[in-house]
């Protein structure tokens, strides 16, 4: 069993060190184009195999996706953080070109593989992904409602004083401040969290979650990493060892919730064929609209990429 990790960044770096840590995989190879920046992260995750008591192996290598064939998912971190001055359609070209390259390379040498994309914008990014792997809708698949629901559920958890572990919640849409949380299929401990936390309460907490990535960028000037390594991890996890887990994910929509070719986040099944199938819940009036309000969003960035010079 073999996972490519590519880009050695925090978020590449920290996926592959939980996946190590778990022995998801036998090796987990680390890419990245910086000369030897992927081998140092990755001698340095092995080093510490005899102290966490582990044996999935780590391996970087520098460029050269020849190492990474036969793998059976690939993570794709790569791409640049929006900077000063960018704007983004700025940041939507570097890293759509980035992508692009990227997944051609992995599925050259890893036709099979079932691709988990992390890259922002991450909606557009994992439609650039698609496009270019050419592989089927269940095998491209974006990280972003694994961690939005992640924040969720431990401002929930900090608001209740109780675990996080007995939080369960699901939210859809794009990733960003248009994501769609819902406190209607949120439970804790079985029990709905209406119950446990007042309206205005829940909906602080909603806002907080939307603009979770801004938060940290305020506080760290960078973006977050243990958590979004950790999701793409769980991911993996639950496709290498064919768990059957529903998960909030990116995919490609086909008339689910009466939406076409868009790239939203719902809840999926996630097993040995990547997504398994889509579930399709029984949204209200109030829950559609903000669904579409997102699909619009996301539609409006696709397009971006769309009408792109390098995509005439």
């Amino acid at each position: 069993m073999k996972v490519t990790v590519v880009g050695a960044g925090n978020v590449g770096a920290t996926c592959a060190d939980v996946l190590a840590y778990r022995e998801i995989a036998n090796e987990i190879v680390l890419l990245d184009i910086k000369e030897g920046f992927a081998e140092g992260k990755a001698l340095d995750i092995w080093q510490k195999a005899p102290i966490n008591v582990y044996d999935s192996k780590t391996v970087g290598v520098t460029n050269d996706y020849s190492r990474t064939a036969g793998s059976e998912v690939v993570v794709i971190t790569s791409g640049l953080p929006r900077k000063p001055g960018m704007t983004r359609d700025d940041l939507i070209s570097t890293n759509a070109g980035i992508v692009q390259s990227v997944t051609e390379n992995v599925v050259k040498y890893s036709p099979n593989a079932i691709i988990i994309v992390v890259s922002n914008p991450l909606d557009v990014m994992t439609y650039c992904a698609h496009l270019a792997s050419k592989l089927p809708r269940n095998k491209v698949i974006g990280m972003a409602g694994i961690l939005d629901t992640a924040r969720y559920r431990a401002f929930l958890a900090d608001e209740i004083k109780c675990s996080p572990k007995e939080i369960q919640g699901m939210l859809l849409g794009g990733h960003g401040d248009t994501m769609v949380p819902l406190p209607r299929y949120t439970t804790v401990g079985g029990i709905p969290v209406t119950e446990l936390v007042a309206k205005d309460k829940l909906d602080a907490i909603i806002e907080r979650t939307k603009n979770g990535g801004g938060e940290l960028v305020k506080l760290m000037g960078t973006s977050a990493w243990y958590a979004p390594g950790s999701a793409a991890a769980q991911m993996v996890e639950a496709i290498v060892k064919d768990q059957k887990r529903i998960l909030p994910v990116c995919i490609k929509l086909e008339g689910e919730y009466g939406i076409n070719d868009c790239y939203l986040g719902v809840p999926a099944v996630l097993g040995k064929n990547g997504i398994e199938r889509v579930i399709e819940l029984k949204l209200n009036s109030e829950e559609m609209e903000l669904l579409q309000t997102s699909r619009k969003h996301v539609k409006e960035v696709m397009n971006v990429l769309d009408n792109m010079p390098a995509k005439a």
